[in-house]
């Protein structure tokens, strides 16, 4: 089976935002890559007062602290694009009103043509929850349910139903809808949230922190798909966050996925071989400017070919 290959899509401070998304976008789209991507990072707390996903002691990146908000940069791409498909890895749901995130989503997939991704995470930073948190950081999970659900039901037949907590809707009509049904992946990395993916969404997506883990995870989460009786299958999307460097990295230190364009397809063949139907490779945080983001894309990509992944 051939890899799916996505692009991360230029969000950071070095980029300009309006001429650089719909460029590298079309880029992309001609290089050949299936898909582009956008994560979410909604402010940079400084102080922090939590570490890097919430381990104590570990920085947020530097990069943090200009992240273009995610369904903007996705609009742009959508309107320079045609086929790519176009996702959210990750988007903090409970950060927004899940009726208001169901329509723009929907309306996005409508204007698109039926390429939307939806993303989804619940999110590890009280910064970012004392900001816009629709709910206590505490009741994220509740939120995340209720989104799903509102999603579900907005994008359906009318009449749309609600009896959520934050969303109540008796009888109503709502458009656009999307063009075909939206498939909704969830970031998923505990018990709890295994059984959400499960129960209530299309697919996962990992985190590349190992492949021996990301392999353990994926064959927990297909066991516990079967003992539910979960017959469709699982998407999976892999997020790789690529630090290259024009040289390759000789040191010692060097972590997975930093170096060279040959050496970050060499990290990319062990989470290949686990039959992850497709992996995005997110390059965005060390190319100087957007024309070089799209040089070290291509590069990759015809590399990642040549490989086999």
């Amino acid at each position: 089976m051939v890899t799916r290959l996505g692009l991360g899509l230029p969000q950071n401070r070095q980029y300009d935002l309006g001429r650089d998304v719909p460029d590298v976008a079309r880029a992309a789209e001609h290089i050949g890559y299936d898909s582009l991507w956008v994560y979410e990072r909604a402010l940079f707390a400084e102080p922090a007062t939590q570490g890097l996903y919430n381990v104590p002691g570990l920085p947020w990146p530097d990069s943090y602290r200009h992240v273009a908000d995610p369904l903007v940069t996705l609009t742009l791409a959508a309107a320079a694009t045609e086929r790519v498909l176009l996702g959210t890895s990750v988007l903090v749901a409970p950060l927004r009103m899940p009726f208001q995130l169901a329509r723009t989503l929907a309306s996005l997939d409508a204007a698109s043509g039926g390429r939307v991704v939806a993303g989804l995470g619940s999110g590890w930073s009280l910064d970012e929850y004392a900001a816009s948190g629709v709910r206590p950081f505490e009741e994220r999970g509740r939120v995340l349910d209720e989104v799903i659900e509102v999603c579900r039901a907005v994008w359906g037949p009318d009449p749309v139903c609600c009896a959520g907590d934050l969303t109540k809707i008796a009888s109503a009509v709502v458009g656009p809808k999307p063009a075909r049904p939206i498939p909704i992946l969830l970031a998923a990395a505990n018990r709890k949230a295994q059984r959400r993916l499960v129960d209530h969404a299309d697919g996962w997506l990992p985190l590349a922190t190992g492949v021996r883990r990301t392999a353990d995870q994926w064959d927990e989460l297909r066991d516990l798909a079967a003992e539910r009786g979960r017959e469709e299958p699982i998407r999976t999307v892999l997020r790789v966050n690529a630090v290259h460097t024009p040289e390759p990295y000789d040191g010692d230190d060097r972590r997975p996925f930093q170096g060279s364009a040959d050496q970050i397809v060499e990290d990319l063949h062990g989470y290949a071989a686990l039959g992850l139907e497709e992996i995005l490779i997110d390059l965005q945080t060390t190319p100087r400017d957007a024309r070089e983001l799209e040089d070290v894309a291509a590069e990759v990509y015809a590399k990642a070919r040549a490989a086999g992944v």
